[in-house]
């Protein structure tokens, strides 16, 4: 019979990756105080050093810690044998890291889609084909965490190539969640919803120039109603030690998905009211795609 896996992390080892910052971040720093040995990754080297040198300063126990990028099947392959080789089979993996970009069907390029998948979806994919396995056959209770996005859940405007890879994410967690039971691992989807990360600063909408007034005050709003990664990972751990297959970073898309699920007609409105007044918002969103030199 399934159990849940955790009362608490004293004593796991936590695989983390998109760890140098953010929500992976607040991930690690939370984990080890909470007594867990935490293994890091992320593509950022130098940052990634930086986080593993706080964690331990402030007594956290950090094993392992190497950069890769997750979507390169062979470097994530090379990285988990010699993890599980060095350190044994994990107890927790979380699948933290991922890319943002948005746009338009007119506006985004073929490499943005692509680039989506390759990351924030073949990424996951790669570390769960590697690592997942072990924890298997190691036999004891374990964890997956896939972090998903309300995109993964909901139809929000200008996100199709950013939903592609994470719906996707979802589908594999939805599989997953009852394959994986019969072995006493757990699965956690998590959905956050607007979290002040780097990633606000650095997102990739096609076709909008974010040096306007505009796209300034759309991203003034957001930044005001997002959580922080702290609080997203506060709720991830949660999930964890709960066992919660559903984890929602705020309640707004608690909310939004029970529309969705419970109350069609509403669910369509909200949609349509939200693609509005985005478009009414960033009406510079390109409205033709881009080929040879051609605007």
């Amino acid at each position: 019979m399934f159990r849940r896996p955790f009362d608490d992390l004293s004593g796991a080892r936590v695989f983390i990756t998109g760890a140098a910052s953010g929500i992976g971040r607040a991930c690690a720093e939370l984990a080890a105080a909470e007594g867990a040995s935490v293994f890091l990754t992320d593509r950022n080297a130098e940052a990634l050093d930086t986080v593993a040198a706080q964690v331990r300063t402030s007594g956290g126990r950090v094993p392992f810690v190497e950069a890769a990028d997750i979507s390169d099947h062979s470097a994530v392959k090379e990285m988990a044998a010699r993890l599980t080789r060095e350190h044994g089979a994990m107890d927790v993996v979380m699948n933290v890291a991922g890319i943002s970009s948005w746009g338009t069907v007119q506006s985004l390029e073929h490499e943005q889609w692509r680039k989506m998948i390759d990351v924030n979806l073949m990424g996951p994919i790669h570390v769960i084909e590697e690592l997942v396995p072990p924890m298997i056959e190691a036999g004891r209770p374990g964890h997956l965490v896939n972090v998903s996005s309300a995109a993964g859940i909901i139809g929000m405007p200008w996100h199709a190539a950013y939903s592609a890879s994470k719906f996707g994410l979802r589908g594999v967690s939805e599989v997953l969640r009852f394959d994986l039971r019969r072995h006493r691992i757990g699965v956690s989807l998590v959905c956050p919803g607007g979290v002040d990360t780097g990633l606000t600063e650095t997102i990739d909408i096609a076709g909008v120039d974010k040096a306007t007034p505009a796209f300034e005050k759309a991203h003034k709003r957001f930044r005001s109603r997002a959580v922080s990664p702290d609080a997203a990972a506060e709720a991830i751990l949660d999930g964890v030690r709960r066992n919660k297959y559903w984890v929602y970073t705020s309640n707004d898309i608690r909310l939004i998905h029970f529309l969705q699920r419970h109350c069609s007609p509403a669910y369509v409105l909200a949609m349509r009211a939200m693609n509005y007044g985005a478009n009414r918002a960033l009406p510079a969103v390109g409205r033709a795609r881009r080929t040879g030199g051609q605007a």
